[in-house]
């Protein structure tokens, strides 16, 4: 049972944040008021906490779930899941380092800030769809090098 609400919450946990990250992606935009500005900063917190939530869930998974944790120790695709998930979060530090600029600014930010923020979110976006990638491949058994 403990499996099964693991690979629930997990699950569930990595819709609901690539979804903060698209809303977020929608509500960054050329023109944005101070208002939109608040707004964007709140929804990165929810990303924040989002993610925070799938690294405690994830390695609660692998460790406690059933296959293990020397199943995902020894698996490529694991280590490949990994990396690219902290890479989205340290992609994730630069919009929000901008927005807590533009907040205390209290200024409506220019659209090239905007442009460089949203080019971090579609890094983000892009490198969040090799999660599914290596998640199915190694719940398939590939990448195993023990």
């Amino acid at each position: 049972m403990t499996d099964l609400l693991l690979a629930i919450l997990h699950h569930l946990g990595m819709f609901a944040l690539f979804g903060v990250l698209a809303i977020e992606l929608t509500v960054v935009k050329p023109g944005m008021t101070t208002g939109q500005v608040a707004q964007a900063a709140r929804i990165d917190r929810l990303y924040g906490l989002f993610a925070m939530a799938m690294i405690a869930i994830g390695f609660a998974r692998a460790i406690f779930a059933a296959k293990g944790w020397d199943y995902y120790a020894h698996n490529g695709f694991f280590w490949a899941k990994i990396a690219s998930f902290a890479l989205v979060g340290a992609l994730s530090a630069a919009p929000t380092i901008q927005f807590i600029r533009w907040r205390r600014a209290s200024h409506r930010p220019d659209d090239a800030e905007v442009a460089r923020v949203r080019r971090f979110l579609h890094a983000q976006a892009a490198l969040f769809a090799l999660l599914p990638i290596f998640a199915a491949a190694m719940a398939r058994g590939y990448g195993s090098f023990s």
